[in-house]
């Protein structure tokens, strides 16, 4: 059985959609992270409190970051002939 690193073919046909998704994740963590100083500095919560907001735009961009990781894995795959 192999594992979903080790299937090439598969990593290859997925670059444009990690791709897509890295940059969405990103954005969104800074529209995240915006939200979460502007909560701080008026001091009202905005749906969540400060930390809240901090705390999701954290995990979205470490999301962002798996994908582009993933994105950039297939391309170099793609150009290598593999």
């Amino acid at each position: 059985m192999t594992r979903h690193w080790e299937d090439r073919e598969k990593l290859k046909a997925g670059i444009g959609g990690a791709g897509l998704y890295g940059h969405v994740f990103w954005f969104a963590g800074a529209v995240f992270a915006v939200l979460g100083v502007v909560a701080d500095v008026t001091d009202s919560p905005l749906g969540l409190e400060a930390t809240s907001w901090l705390l999701l735009s954290v995990a979205t961009l470490l999301l962002g970051t798996a994908m582009l990781i993933g994105w950039a894995v297939g391309w170099y795959l793609r150009g290598s002939g593999s």
